[in-house]
Formats: C-alpha cells, structure tokens, sequence
C-alpha cells in the first residue's frame, strides 16, 4: 500500500475513504442504534431523483440533489413517525420513485450521457482535492453536533419515553437527525457511491455494537473499522486491479459474515446449556 501513495490518486481516495469512514461511523451508530437503516437505505435511494433534477435543469450538483434528498428525508421522517406500522411499504414506494425519476429525467437530458455505475460504486479514485474539503469540513460539523446533543440523542437512541420525560425535544431532535443524514448521504455518495455509503453506514456500527460499553465508543469503534476496510479494500484494489468500492464492501461483508458467526456459535452453546438445565429441573421436579 505505501508504494501507492506515490500517486496523488491514490492518496485522494485514502483520505476520502477515512473522512467517509469517520462521517459514516458517527451516523451509522445513530442509524443503528435508532433502527433507522431502512429510512437511510431509502433516502440514499431517493437522492437519485436529485441527481436527475441537477443534470436535467443544469444545476450544481450538490443543491439540486440536497434539495431534494432533504424532501424525501423529511416526508420519510413524518412517516416514520405517524405511520409506523405502513411505514416500511411507504418508505420503499418513495425509494423506488425517486430513483426511477431520477434516472429518468437523465434520459430525457438532451446531449448528456451520465455513467449510472459511478454513482452506485463511487469513484473514490478521481476525488478532487475541493471534495476532500467539503468531507472535511462536513466531518468537523457533525462531530460538533453530535458532541453537543450527545445526551439527547443518547436518551433518544435508548429510551424514547425518558427522554420525553427529561424535556428532549425528541420529534424536533428525530427530524434534524434525519436531515444531516441526508446531507451526509449526499456529500459522501459522489465519492464513494450510493452502495458503499450503506455498506460503511451499517457494517461497521453491526459489528462494534456487540462490543462496545457506550454509544461513543461505538462512533469510534465504527470509525476505526470503517477506516479499516477501506485501507484494506484500496490495497486490494491496486494489488489485484479491482473496482475499489466492491473491493472495500466485499472486505466489510466477508468481516460481518465472520463477525456474525462467530456470535452465533457462542448463542448456540450457551443456548443448549440452558435447554439441558431446564430439562434437569423439570426431570427433578417430576
């Protein structure tokens, strides 16, 4: 990997890698933990009908498609919260019609031909210096959100009842969170692509949740193995001339299949022995 960092791409796509890693650790442990990995899975989705809008009217990117996410992001959220028992159904309908919007009004685009491919697996290879800025300076600003609502979201995340009780705002509190993750979906799907922003969203923070003592260590366990699988992934990517995005999900997914059963085999035993000893009660008291 150190022979890579020769080229001033590939020291581009180490750092968009760890600055998406340290953004995505952050929001996936709130996405996780708040059992929101659908509504984010659906809003990465729907941003594609921002996409569309941008290039069919000419827009910059980054409004256009903000724009729009932040739609959907919220009409999702009140969803979510009045209509939790459809809400699942209503949230894929949304899904799938912005994304068909999206790419259809990129047919319609006249004399402009748009790789659909680069916004599903990124290209973390071609990051320009300017994007590496905005992560940056993006990665600054939710840090010091979350800092400062630590205790709100904590009590949310948790316990939703408590945290009405202790005066958090938790409706206004769900809408904002929902409205930077659409933001940071946005920001980081032009680099990374929409897969890998789901993929670095919910593997690391699965994984760390089982470990972690705190939802803080659970943002930086998240953080520090998201960085992990894209080091990883970007050297297999050289080494073997590979498409880096699926490189760095297939090195998140093989961890998550090994980290999976390995909490399964420990269920299993634990889970029999309990079975043995009912049964020896129930042997005893007969």
């Amino acid at each position: 990997m150190i022979e890579a960092l020769q080229f001033e791409f590939m020291r581009h796509a180490l750092m968009a890698g760890l600055l998406a890693s340290v953004i995505c650790g952050i929001m996936g442990t709130l996405v996780v933990v708040n059992r929101i990995v659908f509504l984010s899975g659906g809003i990465a989705h729907a941003a594609y009908g921002g996409i569309g809008l941008a290039f069919f009217f000419g827009w910059p990117y980054l409004p256009g498609t903000i724009g729009f996410a932040l739609a959907a992001a919220m009409l999702m959220a009140a969803i979510s919260i009045k209509a939790k028992h459809r809400a699942d159904t209503i949230i894929g309908v949304i899904w799938a019609l912005g994304m068909a919007f999206g790419i259809i009004l990129i047919d319609l685009t006249p004399g402009y031909n748009v790789d659909l491919m680069s916004y599903l697996f990124g290209s973390i290879l071609t990051v320009p210096g300017s994007n590496l800025l905005i992560m940056l300076v993006m990665g600054i600003l939710i840090t010091i959100l979350v800092a400062f609502y630590y205790k709100d979201l904590l009590a949310m995340s948790y316990d939703e009842e408590f945290a009405r009780i202790r005066g958090v705002p938790v409706k206004g509190l769900y809408f904002g969170l929902i409205g930077i993750l659409a933001v940071t979906i946005v920001l980081v799907i032009q680099v990374v692509g929409l897969i890998l922003v789901i993929a670095l969203l919910t593997i690391p923070p699965f994984i760390v949740e089982k470990h972690a003592k705190s939802l803080l260590q659970m943002m930086v366990g998240s953080s520090l193995l998201g960085a992990l699988f894209t080091v990883v992934g970007l050297w297999l990517s050289y080494r073997y001339d590979l498409t880096s995005g699926a490189a760095i999900i297939m090195v998140a997914g093989i961890v998550f299949m090994i980290s999976f059963l390995i909490k399964r085999k420990r269920i299993l035993p634990r889970t029999k022995d309990q079975s043995a000893a009912a049964e020896t009660r129930n042997t005893a008291d007969s």
